[in-house]
């Protein structure tokens, strides 16, 4: 991996966060992207930070970029990238809040929030397409995989975590917490 510099980390995740729409989940392909464009950290790792920051309490955006802070920067590279990823929201709702009253009824702003709204969809489902081949198919689709029983747990898993969300209506930490449960039992009765 590359050394980086902490201003390369600072103005990174400020061009994350200026150039960035729909949330933290809408910067996951433009964080993957840079990150790997950079080659700071390697695609498991990637996946694994993504797995920390969602678990991890606050904003995802704020958690992935203190934690490629912290791996390429120490303390300071932590705060340099967290302060860089949120910069721009901060000085961007600062001018929105002072127009929005006052254009809100705009065709122009509306036809921008209509045009922003399915991109933001798009880059979050471009996010988990990615994520689910990394998780699943980590050294490519093969045949071969699906002898083992990595796949079928990580499968049930996933699956359970969408019926306890989607039908029971269970909150994500309940959800994290029983997948964290399931996949350290997995890994002893199955030496994942």
């Amino acid at each position: 991996m590359t050394e980086v510099s902490l201003l390369t980390l600072f103005f990174t995740f400020f061009k994350i966060g200026l150039f960035t729409f729909g949330g933290g989940y809408a910067m996951l392909p433009f964080i993957q992207q840079e990150v790997m464009l950079n080659n700071w950290i390697d695609e498991a790792s990637f996946v694994n930070f993504v797995g920390i920051s969602e678990s991890s309490p606050g904003p995802f955006a704020i958690n992935i970029a203190t934690f490629i802070g912290m791996e390429k920067g120490g303390w300071l590279g932590a705060a340099l990238s967290t302060l860089g990823v949120v910069l721009p929201s901060f000085i961007v709702i600062l001018i929105v809040a002072q127009f929005y009253l006052k254009f809100k009824e705009s065709r122009i702003v509306s036809g921008v929030m209509s045009g922003l709204k399915p991109a933001a969809v798009g880059l979050i489902a471009s996010a988990v397409i990615t994520m689910v081949i990394e998780v699943l198919f980590p050294a490519g689709f093969s045949l071969g995989q699906f002898a083992g029983a990595q796949i079928y747990v990580s499968l049930a898993i996933f699956a359970l975590g969408l019926f306890l969300l989607l039908k029971m209506k269970k909150h994500p930490i309940f959800i994290i917490c029983i997948s964290a449960v399931l996949g350290i039992g997995a890994g002893y009765l199955f030496g994942l």
